[in-house]
């Protein structure tokens, strides 16, 4: 088992011997001294490896090329003097490898973290795996990891039970249309996935739960639309014996601790349009409020304007 991430080491670090275990970002060879950049899902640390200090591991490692998976054993020691790379978060030590061996090789890949970029979608999408290992995709899961983590922590600080519901269940008529999977047991019927988990927490809420929270897998077989897709992942949150302040309070609390954890400052109380208030600046009940775009009424102005489609529309 690896005992060191290789985006964790700093200063702090050196003296220490460490075993990583990574994938082959790039690899330098100055003739006797080979630089690898060894990349895990926490980033990138240089590895040296010194013919001269260790022959053996040098052999091992000479084929190595990029995307290959390696592993590492040797002492952490500090950059020399003019080779510290300010642009790399652990650009001030550097591994000196005493063991070293090949875990898994690759042919030239067709995606690369480097040549993402340069790739056309249809390729990127064929190998998403490759694609994957881009550091600033993986960062993205790792948040959205941390934020279902605090939704829940908070969540569970509100009392709140987190509760499972069925995937396969029985279609309803209400709202979009429901995916249907045949069964193998009973021939001619058909499961349903659910839209959403409404029936069933309304059935904990009768039952006395009280306060009930899902992150839940929802599916609609509907055409695409700009903000709704096939599958998609939603909050589901049921609460009794509450008024309209306790579920805006409750969820004014959940978005700031999400939005802390990029960064972002949402102050609290969050301001509140009434639904005459949005149509009447912005023209729907969902403004974005980012853009000073608001309504302005020239009726007065424009009434009399000999201009046609102005008298017209006043």
């Amino acid at each position: 088992m690896k005992k060191s991430w290789a985006g964790a080491l700093r200063g702090d670090d050196i003296g220490r011997t460490v075993c990583l275990k990574g994938w082959v970002q790039r690899r330098r060879d100055h003739g006797g001294v080979v630089f690898l950049n060894l990349r895990d899902r926490s980033g990138i640390v240089q590895v040296v490896v010194r013919q001269e200090d260790h022959p053996a591991v040098a052999e091992a490692l000479a084929p190595v090329r990029a995307e290959w998976v390696i592993e590492i054993e040797g002492d952490v020691v500090a950059r020399q003097e003019g080779a510290v790379n300010p642009d790399m978060p652990t650009g001030e030590v550097e591994v000196l490898a005493s063991r070293g061996a090949v875990l898994a090789r690759s042919e030239a890949p067709p995606v690369t973290p480097e040549s993402k970029v340069d790739a056309s979608e249809e390729t990127r999408l064929k190998y998403r795996y490759l694609e994957l290992r881009d550091p600033a995709l993986q960062r993205n899961l790792m948040l959205r990891d941390r934020a279902t983590l605090e939704m829940r922590q908070y969540l569970n600080e509100q009392e709140f039970v987190h509760l499972e519901t069925p995937i396969l269940t029985r279609s309803t008529p209400e709202g979009a249309r429901d995916y249907l999977v045949p069964s193998r047991i009973h021939r001619g019927s058909f499961y349903a996935l659910p839209q959403s988990p409404q029936l069933f927490k309304q059935i904990f809420m009768v039952a006395g739960m009280e306060r009930y929270a899902q992150i839940a897998r929802c599916f609609r077989d509907e055409d695409l639309r700009a903000d709704r897709q096939p599958e998609f992942t939603q909050i589901d949150l049921e609460m009794s014996f509450v008024d309209e302040e306790d579920v805006i309070e409750l969820v004014e609390g959940l978005l700031e601790r999400v939005f802390a954890l990029a960064d972002i400052e949402a102050k609290r109380p969050f301001p509140r349009l009434s639904w005459e208030e949005a149509m009447g600046r912005y023209g729907s009940d969902r403004p974005d409020l980012r853009f000073g775009l608001e309504i302005v009424d020239l009726s007065e102005l424009l009434g009399g304007s000999g201009f046609r489609g102005f008298r017209s529309a006043v």
